[in-house]
């Protein structure tokens, strides 16, 4: 069986960047600007306050996980009102030791872990979208685990390091997703399969890209009338099915050229286009740019 969740996020191509240890104490606040760039936190001691543009404000407390895969603007602070000071992450200098907010010296009254990392692929916007902007588990040992061996591995120059984050990286971003509640997410990939009636439709797509799907034949394996699978769909995943289909479909193209080593043809064939003219047309009108031209560009 396709595993949808795995596929969006080895085709995202993360990569680890920066780790760094940050603590707070006394009254402190700091508001990071819009990054984009996806990040993240495990609280190892203490507690603090965190309001992410667009969410409700929540406390974070010891062992709590928080990833932000496309990290809008943000504020942590402690509990006390103060007046937070500005920072822009994309110009923000790498410390070597720990980032102390408030008071200098002494116990902290939190202490965190986070960093952030870069999605290689072109398609990452669209794949994140499928993603929820904000999430956060609490209590899960594995999620703080992983980052701890992220931040090891990224300290040290050791044979096989870029691959080794690679793979780190990835069991992470998987591990926080699949812990995160599918029912009350927002339209995305995770609501989409958690909901018994469209996730088998999914995975006949991821499975089976090259099918020639109607949306008669997507609407049984949901066990739907096409209304109400359309509805129920693009309700659930926040793109109408078709639409989802093709977004997935020049995703892997676009994967494929990239890597080389594939004609044309193959390529079309392999997304589900049955000459390498009709898959050209339609990359063309969805890209912007031919295919040719565009693997050129990759390479």
């Amino acid at each position: 069986m396709s595993d949808p969740l795995s596929e969006v996020i080895a085709l995202l191509q993360p990569r680890t960047v920066f780790s760094k240890r940050i603590s707070g104490a006394g009254r402190w606040g700091v508001r990071y600007l819009d990054f984009g760039q996806p990040s993240f936190c495990v609280v190892l001691e203490g507690s603090c306050r965190l309001a992410v543009d667009g969410h409700p404000a929540i406390t974070l407390e010891a062992g709590d996980f928080v990833l932000l895969p496309a990290t809008p603007g943000f504020t942590m602070s402690g509990f006390e009102p103060v007046r937070p000071e500005r920072i822009d992450p994309k110009v923000m200098l790498s410390p070597a030791g720990e980032v102390r907010h408030g008071t200098r010296g002494g116990k902290p009254d939190v202490r965190l872990l986070g960093g952030y990392f870069v999605f290689d692929s072109p398609d990452a916007s669209l794949l994140v979208s499928l993603l929820p902007g904000l999430i956060h588990v609490r209590g899960l040992q594995r999620l703080s685990t992983m980052v701890q061996l992220v931040t090891e591995e990224s300290g040290k120059q050791r044979p096989g390091r870029d691959l080794v984050l690679t793979r780190l990286v990835e069991v992470l971003l998987i591990e926080a997703l699949r812990s995160t509640s599918g029912h009350d997410a927002p339209p995305g990939l995770l609501r989409g399969l958690a909901d018994i009636r469209i996730a088998p439709a999914m995975q006949q797509m991821h499975g089976h890209i090259a099918r020639p799907w109607t949306m008669a034949q997507l609407a049984k394996k949901a066990a739907l009338s096409r209304s109400a699978f359309f509805d129920r769909f693009t309700r659930t995943v926040g793109l109408p099915p078709m639409e989802y289909l093709l977004a997935w479909r020049m995703s892997v193209a676009k994967d494929l050229l990239r890597r080389g080593g594939h004609g044309l043809g193959e390529v079309a064939e392999r997304v589900g286009y049955s000459s390498a003219s009709t898959f050209s047309t339609a990359f063309s009108r969805y890209v912007g740019q031919p295919p040719s031209h565009y693997a050129r560009e990759a390479a």
